[in-house]
């Protein structure tokens, strides 16, 4: 997942996304723990786009808090 895909995201579909993306790199965990998977890198990648999307949640907030700071 590029950041411009993440970007084009609404905050609810990023908090869903990072659910799914979080379940999803939990199985690999387990999966990788069971017998190795064939590409490791996929848990990097994994990971990654968790904190993408993590980053861009708060980056979201960050300007709300912001943006109601400058109106008071």
């Amino acid at each position: 997942m590029n950041n411009s895909e993440i970007v084009e995201l609404t905050t609810e579909g990023l908090t869903a996304k990072l659910v799914e993306e979080k379940a999803a790199l939990n199985k690999l965990k387990f999966a990788h723990a069971v017998s190795a998977i064939e590409n490791p890198n996929i848990l990097k990648a994994a990971r990654k786009n968790i904190a993408r999307i993590s980053t861009e949640i708060s980056k979201r907030k960050n300007a709300a808090k912001s943006e109601t700071a400058s109106e008071a």
